[in-house]
């Protein structure tokens, strides 16, 4: 492994600390530490039952901690649903990506938060599709994301395009945070690449990215920071150029590691 690399002065958006949650007698999470900073892509990996998921709900509000702190910006927080963790200006983008087929690319960067006309139009709540349209447009070209129709149904495109627009709805409301939960799973090689390449610009826009990934290699080639869970502990933490595929296994595996704070 390299020499470490210096931590980064970014600013910390995300932080827990002893983070707890127990099913039952199964304790899903032991006292979880965690970091994701402004700007940065933070992977978080694990081998199955290592917390991964436990953990990425607490901070996604669909679980409320048994133990430990949250902090948002430095504030302590306490969400206790989806809705309550947006409102701090952080979006999910989901493996089944959450998006409607049979809706256009624009109406489902909206979906739920439908712009609507002034006026009396306003009242009869009648949306307003140039607006949405025009909006929808700008976040796609700042993250230079192409799909083939803006005005098909996105059950037209293919998987890199669908998730492409998932992520660019995410990062169209996220003000501070977006988790990707497996965004290349189900994807072929180019369109990896390409997805990829769209999580660094949703960074370089200056939000944090909690990448989850069970894919070592796409790991290393687009994160900044790095956090290994095992047994529901955070075993290791390496900075970019710290590790290579074989540390992080050996991280997940054996949990013999230094763990480097982040």
């Amino acid at each position: 492994m390299t020499a470490p690399v210096q931590d980064s002065t970014a600013t910390v958006v995300v932080e827990a600390r002893q983070i707890r949650k127990a099913f039952g007698h199964v304790e899903a999470l032991r006292g979880v530490d965690f970091k994701a900073r402004a700007g940065e892509v933070t992977a978080l990996i694990g081998d199955n039952g290592a917390g991964k998921s436990s953990l990425v709900k607490i901070l996604s509000g669909v679980y409320t901690a048994d133990g430990g702190e949250l902090l948002i910006n430095g504030t302590p927080a306490r969400p206790s649903s989806p809705q309550d963790i947006r409102a701090y200006g952080i979006e999910t983008v989901y493996q089944d990506l959450a998006l409607s087929g049979d809706l256009t690319p624009y109406e489902n960067v909206f979906l739920g938060r439908e712009k609507r006309l002034g006026g009396i139009l306003g009242l009869l709540r009648v949306v307003d599709r140039r607006t949405m349209r025009a909006e929808t447009a700008e976040i796609f070209d700042s993250l230079n994301v192409r799909v083939k129709d803006h005005k098909g149904r996105v059950a037209t495109l293919s998987g890199g395009q669908q998730q492409s627009v998932a992520i660019a709805r995410a990062a169209m409301w996220a003000s501070h945070m977006v988790i990707m939960d497996e965004p290349t799973a189900a994807l072929g090689v180019a369109q990896t690449k390409s997805v990829l390449e769209l999580i660094r610009r949703v960074a370089e826009r200056g939000i944090g990215v909690v990448l989850i990934s069970h894919n070592m290699p796409d790991v290393l080639a687009v994160a900044d920071s790095i956090q290994v869970l095992r047994l529901g502990k955070r075993v290791a933490s390496f900075r970019r150029g710290e590790a290579e595929v074989a540390d992080l296994v050996r991280a997940m595996t054996s949990g013999d590691a230094p763990e480097e704070q982040s």
